[in-house]
């Protein structure tokens, strides 16, 4: 999810965590108040360095999780260029990426996937 589209999906974000705390994730970390914030990464461009941070990561069975929230943007170039560097992040780590969305999202998801070539990617639908 794009920094801009957090404020307003914050509920979706907090129910995204609770699955995952009930299906066993732990030191669950989120870009939301009340829970620690995962690393950033900096990405340098032109004209000016954008900050990419992970909507949520998580360990399970010793292993990293990276997911990403999936909604409806009105910036899906940069959703696509975040979702493409944390794919490629957590493949070099031999860590997992998800991508979590929910019902009236799964269009756009599927399509994003498919623009960025991660077919391979099957969302996880709460």
């Amino acid at each position: 999810m794009v920094k801009i589209d957090k404020s307003e999906n914050t509920a979706f974000l907090e129910k995204s965590i609770q699955h995952l705390e009930a299906t066993g994730f732990e030191n669950i970390r989120a870009d939301i108040e009340g829970y620690d914030t995962p690393k950033s990464y900096i990405r340098k461009v032109k004209g000016g360095d954008t900050k990419i941070t992970p909507d949520i990561v998580a360990i399970k069975n010793g292993k990293k999780y990276y997911f990403e929230i999936s909604l409806k943007s009105e910036k899906p170039r940069l959703l696509k260029t975040k979702w493409l560097f944390l794919d490629t992040l957590s493949r070099m780590n031999s860590d997992a990426f998800r991508i979590i969305t929910t019902k009236g999202h799964y269009k756009f998801t599927d399509t994003m996937l498919e623009d960025i070539n991660l077919t391979n990617k099957t969302p996880i639908k709460i």
